[in-house]
């Protein structure tokens, strides 16, 4: 077995790989050790099924993407700019994969979520907390700029889900299409949206 320092991390990278590039059910764990370059009792020493590993990849996606979401959202910028600095750098990461691996992989919580939502009751949860979580950032986002007169949103919980939901369409039409510039209207949808004046000066385009 690998060390134990390194094994676990590396099933965790190679199943977040594969996930991106394949897609949950058609994975088997000893294809994911191969990817990982660790023997198959390396697998069940840290993880009781596939559904176990599963958990833990979404968990450590958005422990990374989280840190981006703050970054993004929780700066000294206007609010309504700090929601298009987040379309911008969700854009950037998709074309840098693209580039990589010659297609748009999406959102993995999306596409988990089409895939496994309703055939696992812990991974329907896990990801209902995640995007929970995103709502509620993207809501005091909100909450902020309608404090400053920049929106005139009545429920804004309701206006954060539907920009989440939109962020979340977009980038699976950009999947669908195998294209970025199907996220090009992130911005202007997110104005109208929240019935929004556009900011005085915003940031570079895409």
């Amino acid at each position: 077995m690998g060390r134990t320092s390194d094994a676990r991390e590396k099933i965790l990278t190679a199943a977040q790989s594969l996930i991106e590039l394949r897609g949950y059910s058609a994975l088997g764990v000893a294809e994911i050790c191969k990817d990982a370059g660790v023997p198959k009792g390396s697998f069940y020493y840290f993880f009781e099924s596939k559904e176990a590993l599963a958990l833990a990849v979404l968990d450590e996606h958005w422990e990374a993407q989280r840190d981006e979401w703050i970054r993004a959202l929780q700066n000294d910028a206007e609010p309504l700019l700090r929601l298009r600095q987040l379309f911008e750098e969700t854009a950037a990461g998709l074309r840098a994969g693209q580039q990589s691996c010659g297609t748009v992989s999406g959102c993995m919580f999306g596409n988990l979520t089409l895939e496994l939502s309703n055939q696992t009751e812990p991974i329907r949860a896990r990801l209902q907390q995640i995007f929970g979580a995103q709502v509620e950032m993207v809501e005091k986002v909100i909450a902020e700029a309608r404090q400053r007169g920049d929106v005139t949103v009545g429920d804004i919980r309701e206006a954060a889900r539907s920009v989440v939901a939109q962020l979340e369409g977009q980038v699976l039409f950009a999947k669908l299409y195998n294209n970025t510039q199907n996220l090009e209207a992130l911005w202007d949808n997110c104005l109208s949206l929240l019935s929004a004046r556009r900011p005085d000066a915003e940031p570079l385009s895409y």
